[in-house]
């Protein structure tokens, strides 16, 4: 029997990639709902609530895809599957609150697995003061898979979206980046020589920081309160969970800008720089396309830089510029390059 009968053409999924398809999927997708304020484009939905609005961001972790159970233990991967969703409530400059928590198991799991699993969703919870109001639990033919939706809320006057930069906003960074990235090299690096030695244990040590910037992250509820604190609304926000560089066209994109980054400007840490270029790798190329670093990126008018000027949490890595000018990188030596997003995409990948 023909599969999906009456289709004359095929389309495969990674000629579009994720984005590409998710837009293809949902454009001009009707709204129904006065109370539906922004749908699909962003890093949450949101919805009026009467006096703030209401975020809802949801988020699916694949075991074989994005994470391998031979080296990422039960209670961190719980704890990141709650952090990579307050991420992206973060992202809206809102305050997350609750979460459901969606599980498909194959018969390989015990209860005492999914018991440690769970231990790390309640740390997260803990930690972040959310929470744990459903969910639904299922069984899978291989593999586990989680899905964790997040809700959360923020004022009106407040909310942050992806559009709203204009052209010579300064665009600034939370932390460092490439760290996770090359957390993974290393993890993905020590599982090799597991396998081939059959049972060597891993060498680890020294390199903690970048293992619990991939296996344990932690969402950026402190820039969202340190931002308050200095008063400083951005124009523009998202998360970094994709890559550095594909983040920054997304802001370009939904804002109609131009970029230029300065690759002197990027705040890469030096045990990731070190690390990188150990295993042959740009450091810069991690910087830009490494993701799950889950720091924000954002715009804020040039009159608000004082503000943040010199101040330990932030760096300013370039400026938003004329869309006719593209979107370029600005190389410590040599001439600008165009701005390639060479990071995660689920199909491309």
């Amino acid at each position: 029997m023909r599969y999906l009968r009456g289709m004359e053409s095929r389309t495969e999924i990674n000629e579009l990639g994720e984005f590409g398809l998710i837009h293809r999927l949902t454009e001009n997708l009707p709204q129904y709902h006065a109370s539906t304020r922004f749908g699909v484009g962003d890093d949450a939905a949101v919805i009026d609530a009467g006096e703030e609005f209401i975020l809802v961001s949801t988020d699916m972790l694949t075991e074989g895809i994005h994470f391998n159970l031979m080296y990422t233990p039960l209670k961190h991967l719980g704890y990141k599957s709650v952090v990579v969703n307050l991420s992206d409530i973060y992202a809206m400059n809102g305050r997350p609150e609750q979460i459901t928590v969606s599980l498909a198991l194959s018969n390989r799991f015990s209860v005492e697995a999914v018991e440690e699993l769970y231990s790390g969703i309640r740390l997260a919870c803990e930690r972040y003061k959310i929470d744990l109001i459903g969910g639904d639990t299922t069984s899978s033919a291989g593999g586990l898979v989680i899905s964790v939706t997040c809700i959360g809320r923020v004022a009106k006057d407040q909310v942050v979206y992806r559009a709203g930069a204009r052209e010579n906003d300064l665009i600034v960074l939370s932390g460092d980046v490439g760290g996770a990235y090359m957390g993974l090299q290393i993890l993905e690096r020590e599982k090799h020589v597991f396998l081939e030695t059959n049972g060597t244990q891993p060498e680890l040590e020294g390199f903690d920081y970048l293992l619990e910037r991939q296996l344990k992250p932690e969402a950026r509820a402190d820039v969202i309160q340190h931002l308050a604190e200095l008063k400083v609304k951005p124009t523009s926000m998202i998360d970094v969970s994709d890559g550095l560089a594909s983040e920054v066209l997304h802001l370009c994109a939904e804002s109609g800008t131009g970029c230029r980054i300065f690759e002197a400007k990027l705040p890469i840490d030096q045990l990731t720089f070190d690390t990188a270029n150990s295993f042959n790798i740009d450091p810069t190329t991690c910087g830009l396309n490494g993701g799950e670093d889950y720091e924000l990126l954002f715009t804020i008018a040039p009159s608000e830089f004082e503000k943040i000027k010199g101040d330990p949490h932030f760096t300013v890595i370039g400026h938003m510029s004329d869309p006719e000018a593209g979107k370029t990188l600005c190389p410590r030596n040599g001439e600008d390059t165009v701005l390639q997003a060479q990071g995660w995409d689920a199909f491309r990948a």
